[in-house]
């Protein structure tokens, strides 16, 4: 099989979602940490080597020429996340120095909380002031990572409102559209393999939980003779005005590109004058 920046970008997606499904162990992706959240509504470890993973798709990715760059500084992001997670300041720095050269501009990501404390040291610093932005994808950025938030919390909510439902029915996690504006860098496609990932994850173990939940509720309306059809009805109608309410909002927080955006490249606005969303 020839590869192609779409297959190598659907096998990075794969990588990305067994990262956050492999359990305590899982790494902190450099540009989504918060995503690491998403572990608690996760199932069991899935036993991928993500590691050599990554290193396949970027070795792939590198021959590709040009086109492919962007894919080995996602790479390279997401090995530093590795390094966050187990405190590795100079392999992180070692990952990130990759990946801003090969073209990783998400400026927000690295406000987060895990890499608030290196905006002190010149080695890192020298890193963020090389990288460059447009406001156009600086304002897609913030809406990639609230939206990671937003799935997130989504993710919390519904596990609590599902506790006891007594119907079979299924509910699923309704996400926004991805944005489809060309980007001015293509640093945006990272965070939004990560966003993508982050909502795959999420929505495969909320499909786990709701089948087994509805499984469990249908094994007893068999044997169970004090089983009550009308509340099972009762819930079900409150699932579905509940995910109806989910998917209008989901709608209604798709990515509108400001026509006024610039789109010429600038240095990142200074460390720490950003505010993570969330």
């Amino acid at each position: 099989m020839i590869d192609t920046v779409n297959s190598l970008a659907t096998r990075l997606h794969e990588l990305q979602v067994a990262l956050l499904t492999d359990g305590p162990a899982a790494s902190v992706p450099v540009h989504d940490a918060p995503s690491s959240l998403a572990r608690a509504f996760l199932g069991a470890p899935q036993r991928v080597d993500a590691v050599t993973g990554l290193h396949d798709v970027m070795a792939r990715a590198a021959a590709l020429g040009p086109e492919g760059t962007w894919l080995v500084a996602a790479g390279h992001a997401t090995l530093g996340g590795l390094a966050i997670a187990h405190g590795q300041t100079d392999q992180l720095l070692f990952h990130l120095d990759a990946a801003v050269t090969a073209g990783f501009n998400d400026c927000v990501a690295l406000h987060i909380a895990p890499i608030r404390p290196l905006h002190h040291d010149s080695r890192f610093r020298a890193l963020y002031q090389r990288m460059r932005i447009t406001q156009a994808d600086l304002d897609e950025f913030f809406w990639l990572h609230q939206e990671i938030q937003i799935m997130t919390q989504d993710a919390q909510n519904a596990s609590v409102e599902n506790i006891g439902r007594l119907d079979t029915g299924v509910s699923l996690l309704p996400q926004a559209p991805m944005p489809t504006r060309e980007p001015n860098t293509a640093g945006v496609l990272i965070t939004r393999i990560d966003l993508a990932a982050t909502q795959t994850a999420l929505r495969q173990a909320a499909v786990k939980a709701e089948f087994q939940r509805s499984s469990g509720n249908t094994s007893l309306s068999l044997i169970d003779g004090s089983w009550d059809d009308s509340l099972a009805r009762r819930d079900a109608w409150h699932a579905e005005e509940l995910e109806s309410r989910r998917e209008r909002a989901a709608a209604a927080r798709a990515f509108i590109e400001r026509p006024d955006a610039a789109t010429v490249l600038v240095p990142c606005p200074p460390l720490g004058s950003i505010t993570y969303p969330g």
